[in-house]
């Protein structure tokens, strides 16, 4: 987690990042790769990091969020794969918690992110419009959080808890997922109508 001071910055960028992948995703997947790869490779690294060790902390997300974007944008069809297991393991966990039963078995998300690989190998176009729209509308509505200073996610974030990462355990929030979701789905339609049409 970044110190406070950079709060606003690291808003701003995940709000046009996130405006970015859910709007353009699909025609603009390199950049969408890159951002997603610096904001996983700068989380990895920071987290490595003391708390109180703020020059470190910048220093280790920069060099992090880096080396993330750099992999991930050589490794196009690599990165697709990534995005449909990441989808697949998404929806693992959002099966279980729709039915109250908590986190899912280690096997359940295995299987569903391999499923999710592969479906998105076969149906690239649309597998990177749904992932890029429902990615980029939650890092859209936490850049959104963070640049208001909502309480509970302020709360949230001071506490070490990793809601931020799952859309459906957003704490006391029930409104979140809904955003999420409908956002998402505009996202969807934009790029599948606008933004997301294949030349020719």
């Amino acid at each position: 987690m970044l110190p406070l001071s950079y709060g606003i910055p690291a808003a701003i960028a995940l709000i046009v990042g996130g405006t970015l992948s859910c709007f353009a995703g699909y025609r603009l997947f390199r950049v969408v790769l890159a951002i997603y790869g610096f904001i996983l490779g700068a989380m990895l690294a920071s987290s490595m990091m003391g708390a109180n060790n703020t020059g470190a902390m910048v220093i280790a997300s920069i060099v992090g969020g880096l080396i993330g974007a750099l992999v991930l944008t050589l490794a196009y069809f690599v990165g697709i794969a990534l995005v449909g297991a990441g989808l697949g393991a998404l929806v693992a966990h959002v099966l279980w918690q729709s039915f109250g039963t908590g986190d899912p078995p280690a096997i359940a998300v295995i299987l569903l992110a391999v499923a999710g690989a592969i479906g998105a190998m076969l149906l690239q176009r649309y597998v990177i419009i749904v992932a890029t729209a429902f990615g980029g509308a939650w890092t859209l509505l936490v850049g959104l959080l963070a640049m208001t200073g909502d309480r509970g996610a302020t709360r949230a974030a001071a506490s070490g808890d990793v809601w931020i990462l799952y859309p459906t355990t957003a704490p006391g929030q029930r409104w979140i997922p809904i955003v999420w979701f409908v956002l998402g789905l505009v996202g969807t339609a934009v790029q599948l109508g606008i933004t997301g049409k294949q030349k020719g």
